[in-house]
Parts: structure tokens; sequence; C-alpha cells
């Protein structure tokens, strides 16, 4: 056994010990957003009293697009459940899947992208604690359809569900933020052309999957791309200072180019 373990260690980028920091910091990270969450969920009259705020001011500019946009849909349930799979499994599985994929096989690219995660935790938990807002799926006045508990056999308000789901975190989408800088790392980082052209499209997809799902105002989506751009400027001139051989966003490109010299050596 001990002999599988070193085995094993020898074949990780940087060995046990480096990746149980990495899964400590996420612990943190997660009891962190899980304290700013209780915050938030305090105060289910502010979150729908903002989200009635977001309604009125896309209301006021002529915008409130999601309602037809979700009616043009609904009529093919195949459309809504793929999409429903798709909000469920892309802050989760695909999202991880990915983190793993990149640490194990992109390693040099990996800590700017962790770091460039926490950031945007930050930035998000500053709206869900100051900004608690009720997702359009909690305003079915309005014509906003709640297809996760409508079409699926999940349920949002389930317990379970709400161990993973924040109710009040419409603003800004962590979902799109998130999709914009994996996408955008699968996209530099990767060959294939079918997985370039599928990290490209990620993030448009998670977006028209939010409005679809009634999980998320257009709004959302533009903060959330928004949150996206911030973190990557305080991970690339900010945080990347501390370690600037390990986590500046050159290791990234570092991490392409080695990439593609590992796909040719494989092809050869």
């Amino acid at each position: 056994m001990s002999t599988t373990i070193e085995r094993v260690g020898e074949w990780l980028p940087r060995g046990w010990g480096d990746l149980f920091r990495q899964f400590a910091l996420y612990v943190c990270a997660d009891l962190g957003y899980e304290f700013a969450r209780g915050l938030a969920e305090s105060r289910p009259s502010l979150a729908f009293a903002n989200g009635e705020r977001v309604i009125d001011a896309q209301q006021g500019l002529g915008l409130l697009v999601e309602p037809s946009v979700q009616s043009f849909f609904l009529a093919e349930q195949w459309v809504i459940e793929f999409a429903n799979q798709i909000y469920l499994n892309s802050q989760f599985t695909v999202a991880t899947a990915f983190l793993i994929w990149l640490y194990l096989f992109r390693n040099d690219a990996y800590y700017f992208v962790r770091n460039m995660l926490f950031a945007s935790m930050g930035l998000a938990l500053i709206g869900y604690i100051g900004f608690p807002t009720a997702p359009p799926r909690m305003f079915p006045e309005y014509g906003f359809v709640d297809t996760i508990n409508s079409f699926s056999s999940v349920n949002h308000d389930s317990a379970v569900a709400k161990l993973f789901i924040n109710p009040f975190a419409a603003v800004p989408s962590m979902h799109c933020a998130v999709a914009l800088m994996i996408g955008g790392t699968g996209f530099m980082v990767t060959r294939n052309i079918f997985a370039r052209t599928f990290w490209a499209s990620w993030p448009l997809l998670v977006a028209w999957v939010t409005v679809v799902t009634g999980n998320h105002y257009w709004i959302d989506i533009l903060l959330g791309w928004t949150v996206a751009l911030a973190a990557f400027l305080i991970a690339s001139q900010v945080i990347a200072r501390i370690d600037p051989e390990s986590w500046s966003l050159k290791t990234v490109l570092a991490a392409r180019r080695n990439g593609f010299a590992r796909t040719s050596r494989a092809g050869a």
C-alpha cells in the first residue's frame, strides 16, 4: 500500500502535500461562502424586495425579456431537460472536472485559475451579502417558470438541494462567472479543435441556460461576466505579485505551450 501511495505521489504534478493543500484551500473557501450564504438567507424579505427592484428596472428599460425567452423554448421539453441538466451540472460536475484535469495535466495554469476563482468568490459574496436577490423563478406572477422544479426530479427547495444552492444568490450569476473563467482557460490550454470550440461556446451556453431555467436575470449574466473580468485583473495584477513564478498569467501561456508540445510528441 505504501509503495502505491508513493508511486501516485510521484505521478502527481507536485506531490501529495500540494494536493492536500489545494483541497484545504477549497474547504476554507467553501466555509466562508457558507457563512456569507447564511447571512443572505436570513433576509428573505429583502431578497424578494431586491428581486422586485431588478424586475422593475428591466421593465423600465423595456428589457424584461426572460419570460418571452422561456416561453419560446418551453414547448420543446427536450430542450428544457437539456437546459436543466446543464444548469445542474455546470457549476459542480463540469467546473470541478475541469479543475481536476487542469491540476493534473496543465498544472502550470492551475494556480492562476485557482486564484482567479477565489477572487471571483470574494467579489460575488459582496453582492450576495449587500444585495441578496430572489431569482426570477420565484416570481411566477411575472411569467417566470421554475423549469428545474417543473420539468425534472430535482426540487430546488428541498433540504438537500439547499445544501448546494443559495436560493438568494441571483446577483451576480456565478454560473456565468465561472463558465467564462474556465471557458476562457480551456480555450487557451487545449489544442483539439473540438475542445477549443466547446470551451469557447461554454460561457454563452451557460448564459442561455440560466435564463431558460428561470434562475437568473439577464443583468445577472452581465454582472457575472464583470466579476470574472475583475477577478482576472486581481489575479494577474495583484495576487500574482506574491509568487510571480507560479501564479502569474504567463504560467497559463506556458501550460498552453507545454500542452501543445506533449500533444505533438504523442502524435509523433
